[in-house]
């Protein structure tokens, strides 16, 4: 590979993803600024406060605010709090904001309880209580409050942030204990637009440079073109050691042929129904092909998705690559009616590679053998490849990789995704359990659960299998082959890289149907009666 189409590759992914972070960013953003719309607040829903305490007083508000602004930007704009709050027994209340060490020193030896943690949703306060006996005089006496409200119903104050150190206090006007309140908070912040903005521009100007960079890359990277066939392979060494069932029994399986070692003409056992025979009906453009190596290592597939760690993070950026060159591909197939050449190579490079991972380390295991670092074809025992379309339909572009796509989808999602489960998140709420509802105004969602995928199931069966056995069933690989395969072709199907609908069909087995069976493969024998009599015999 081209290191300077790697370079831009790389460089053109890391700023389409930062770009990607401040749009995304900047939609919250958009969205805060667009709910205090009015001179409005961004609330929190009304909630119960109790404590057997004189007072209610917040963690320490250090506010950072340069008071010396620009202009554009006076210090009145950075943010503005808003507490609301009612007497749970109709009592007069006080709600003030002021200075840390005054509220300190009028509360020194007064028995308080301090707010230590507060979960919004949902809703969970935690109280650190201070002791003492003093009783304090009337909190609206005092001269150092910023601002304060007191009186019965609803009390409201409304505090533009500024830089320091202060304390949020509430109590009984009088200063008598316990103390019962329903607060509300809220705030806005003037600055949101400007922020948003400029997150805006940010992030379009690196997608500006970032896509250009990875479609770029990633054409350099595909100009190369596939070979149309694999290196010539080499046949299996004297003594190979067959896996699979009966390994070592009159009826022993002979090893897949792979790349580097296919079964020699005439020699190998019995053939299996699942066997693959290419037949113009079975033929498919989207091929993969995987073959299982003799003699694997019983225990080296409980590192190998560690050694592929390097993998993993190459395939980081082809994948973004390949989600930003799809896109690209898929203006240009609707407003041409082409798949670009070089992206299309590209793009089936990373399926190759991503497909070589899979079966070195978690989705086969059929291989010790590391996989190579490239996207071209190599004699590896795993492959992968799509026939180039001369043309595509312009207008299933528009919908093929959702819609039409969705039956396939949702097959595939059973078997090669995680397995979810949602149900009700149960939640201890004053006093009792409650599921995902609204509860007294606060929402108490549902939790999923995940599952390990039907592939990873068996991988993990096999696995354990060739750990105490050292045998990889024959037919257990040939179903692994089979769910991967169709996986691969919905994902190239999906890609845009082909019109033709894949097959729900589980085509299991080595070779793919629309390949020829490797180098002597042996071809299925026709059973013989029982009755039959032999020619030349009695």
């Amino acid at each position: 590979m081209k290191p300077g189409r790697i370079v831009m590759l790389v460089l053109g992914t890391l700023a389409a993803l930062m770009g990607l972070g401040l749009l995304i960013t900047a939609g919250a953003v958009g969205w805060v600024n667009f709910q205090q719309r009015d001179n409005g607040y961004l609330t929190t829903p009304t909630e119960r406060y109790d404590v057997a305490t004189r007072a209610i007083t917040s963690p320490g508000l250090n506010v950072l605010v340069d008071e010396k602004l620009p202009d554009v930007l006076p210090v009145d704009s950075a943010g503005r709090l808003l507490l609301r709050g009612t007497g749970a027994a109709g009592q007069q209340i006080f709600i003030g904001i002021g200075p840390q060490e005054d509220v300190a020193r009028y509360l020194d030896n007064v028995r308080h309880s301090e707010i230590t943690e507060l979960n919004s949703y949902p809703f969970r306060v935690q109280y650190r209580e201070v002791p003492g006996d003093a009783v304090p005089v009337a909190p609206g006496t005092q001269p150092f409050w910023s601002t304060s409200a007191q009186g019965t119903g609803t009390q409201q104050i409304e505090w533009d942030l500024r830089s320091g150190r202060w304390a949020v206090v509430v109590m009984n006007a009088d200063g008598a204990a316990p103390v019962s309140v329903d607060l509300q908070a809220g705030v806005r912040s003037d600055l949101l637009w400007p922020v948003f903005i400029g997150l805006l521009i940010g992030g379009i100007a690196l997608l500006v440079v970032g896509v250009p960079l990875i479609v770029a890359g990633a054409a350099g990277l595909g100009r190369h073109g596939p070979p149309p066939h694999y290196p010539e392979a080499a046949r299996v060494a004297p003594g190979a050691v067959p896996v699979g069932p009966d390994a070592h029994g009159p009826n022993a399986e002979a090893p897949y042929a792979t790349a580097a070692a296919p079964i020699p003409p005439g020699g190998g056992g019995r053939p299996l129904p699942t066997d693959p025979q290419p037949s113009e009906t079975s033929r498919y453009p989207v091929r993969l092909n995987g073959y299982l190596d003799p003699g694997l290592s019983r225990g080296m597939w409980l590192i190998k998705w560690f050694l592929a760690i390097p993998h993993y993070i190459v395939l980081f950026f082809l994948w973004f690559a390949f989600f930003v060159t799809t896109i690209v591909a898929g203006f240009a197939i609707l407003f041409t009616g082409h798949y670009p050449r070089s992206l299309f190579n590209f793009n089936v490079g990373v399926l190759r590679w991503n497909w070589r991972v899979a079966f070195y380390a978690y989705a086969a295991i059929g291989t010790d053998r590391y996989p190579p670092f490239t996207l071209a074809r190599t004699d590896y025992p795993a492959d992968f490849d799509v026939e180039y379309p001369e043309h595509l339909s312009r207008g299933l572009v528009l919908i093929k990789w959702w819609l039409l796509a969705l039956p396939q989808l949702l097959i595939v999602s059973a078997f090669s995704g995680a397995a979810s489960t949602w149900g009700t998140r149960r939640t201890w709420v004053d006093g009792r359990w409650v599921d995902g509802n609204w509860v007294d105004g606060t929402w108490v969602g549902y939790q999923g659960g995940g599952g390990i995928s039907l592939i990873g199931l068996l991988v993990i069966v096999a696995g354990f299998s060739l750990l105490f056995t050292g045998r990889f069933g024959r037919r257990l690989f040939d179903l692994l082959i089979g769910l991967n395969r169709w996986t691969h072709r919905v994902i190239a199907y999906v890609a845009l890289m082909r019109d033709e609908y894949p097959p729900f069909r589980l085509d299991m087995g080595p070779s793919d149907p629309a390949d020829a069976p490797p180098v002597g493969y042996p071809p299925p024998v026709p059973a013989r009666p029982e009755t039959q009599t032999p020619e030349g015999e009695p």
